[in-house]
């Protein structure tokens, strides 16, 4: 079956052809290190985790490559303000070192949780520096670019194809974006592949390079990192909206001019997670990372579901009462796969409904990745009294190869002997109809993450989280 995904650069859905047979080169730009992703870098990263495991269900085998950004990043992709890695070390009295592996470790730890697929290559911008100089040397020897003071500017006139990924032309492009007048360039628009202490004297990490003592632009280590481990053409490149106008149209301007020829195929964005219609940022006070969320009561996977109601080319706004109806759900699904799982009886399979639900739920996720339509395939296996529960659970174990909700892994917990006698006595109220009583118990339950389902035959109990 082949996939269909929403190419950024020519704006329409396309079926997907791999450059070649043998394997797929996918890349998704990594997490500047300098801080917690909050939960709208995370979306990003669920969508391209979906992605990757959409493309390994139908057969592709992927090279799957992320950088780690641990310099350069500015906080103006206007070449202006300080490296964030330099505020991350300030703001904790911390080396830059200290802080970039800190919180590494935690991105991928957070990324575990998730259940996001760890990439096959991460690799840390400060590693990769010599490449970064020699791919530089490349565009300066081939005109594309110019030395000023130790700096070394991308001439944005010499690519004609500029700014077309935004289809934005660059006038309009440069009106709307935050430019501050840089002596040094020729045009404003063109964006530094090196800087040096004439701009920036008291940045802490510098190299040598054959323009004087400095750093790496941020958008030229992608293009180098991708170019370095996936070679010349690529097949998917990832990333969220906001890298479109500027840093993605920085990329193949850099990529193109150095090899001369079209440099990635398909380009997939996902849309922004927002907070009361804002785009969710770090540079806004009290942004949301994991740990808030765990520290309201969730788990990361109840996140992960949450993502998934939206289709990732839609914005998708967060509540916590939002993230509670996933969290419901969530916990409905992982029970009812510890029941199909328990259940001795094996008989009635139904291959033939099970081929049609098969085929429902790749259709859906081959057209673009629509994961929401793919959950409504999920809800209906469940609710079909066709199917077995041996039938239901190996559809959703098989489902589960593209949504990563964990069904493989999920396992009964021990119910505390305290939540036992509570049922016990919540039975004997509804016998007696003290159903204000047995509403309270209800209640005292769901303090220990229990939910109660009452039944013709039985009150039947199951896991909240």
């Amino acid at each position: 079956m082949g996939i269909k995904l929403y190419n950024t650069w020519s704006r329409k859905k396309e079926l997907f052809k791999s450059i070649s047979d043998d394997c797929v080169g996918l890349y998704t730009c990594g997490p500047t290190v300098y801080n917690y992703a909050h939960i709208g870098n995370l979306r990003t990263y669920i969508f391209e985790d979906i992605l990757r495991r959409t493309l390994e269900y139908f057969g592709y085998k992927i090279k799957h490559v992320m950088n780690v950004t641990d310099v350069g990043h500015l906080v103006s992709d206007a070449d202006t303000g300080d490296d964030k890695m330099v505020i991350g070390a300030r703001r904790e009295g911390k080396t830059v070192q200290e802080i970039a592996r800190y919180y590494e470790k935690i991105f991928f730890q957070d990324a575990e949780s998730l259940n996001i697929l760890r990439p096959h290559v991460a690799c840390r911008a400060t590693a990769h520096v010599n490449d970064m100089i020699e791919f530089i040397q490349v565009l300066v020897d081939k005109g594309y670019a110019y030395k000023v003071e130790g700096n070394v500017y991308f001439e944005i006139s010499k690519f004609p194809e500029y700014g077309k990924l935004s289809g934005i032309p660059i006038e309009k492009l440069l009106a709307g974006a935050r430019i501050e007048v840089d002596k040094n360039k020729r045009h404003p628009g063109d964006f530094a592949l090196w800087l040096s202490k004439s701009k920036f004297p008291n940045q802490v990490m510098q190299w040598d390079s054959p323009w004087g003592r400095g750093f790496p632009g941020w958008h030229i280590e992608c293009t180098v990192l991708a170019i370095k481990y996936l070679g010349k053409r690529l097949d998917i490149h990832c990333g969220g909206i906001d890298h479109i106008p500027i840093h993605h149209t920085n990329e193949i301007a850099q990529a193109e001019a150095y090899l001369g020829h079209k440099w990635c195929n398909v380009w997939v964005h996902g849309e922004f997670l927002v907070l009361k219609r804002d785009k969710m940022s770090k540079s806004k006070q009290g942004f949301l990372d994991l740990r808030a969320l765990i520290n309201h009561g969730f788990e990361p996977l109840h996140y992960r579901y949450f993502c998934l109601g939206a289709h990732y080319r839609q914005q998708l706004d967060f509540s916590f009462d939002g993230l509670e109806g996933a969290k419901r759900a969530y916990a409905n699904l992982r029970q009812r796969v510890l029941e199909y799982r328990a259940d001795s009886n094996r008989n009635h399979a139904n291959p033939e409904l099970m081929k049609e639900y098969m085929s429902e739920f790749e259709n859906v996720i081959a057209d673009d990745l629509n994961v929401p339509l793919a959950l409504a395939v999920v809800w209906k296996v469940v609710k079909d009294i066709k199917l077995s529960s041996r039938d239901k659970l190996n559809l959703l174990l098989e489902f589960d190869r593209v949504l990563g909700l964990g069904f493989k892994t999920i396992e009964q917990k021990e119910l505390p002997e305290v939540c036992q006698k509570l049922i016990k006595q919540r039975e004997q109220a509804r016998k007696d109809e003290n159903w204000d009583e047995a509403d309270h118990l209800r209640e005292e339950l769901s303090q220990h993450d229990i939910g109660i389902k009452d039944t013709q035959k039985a009150t039947e109990w199951y896991w909240l989280k």
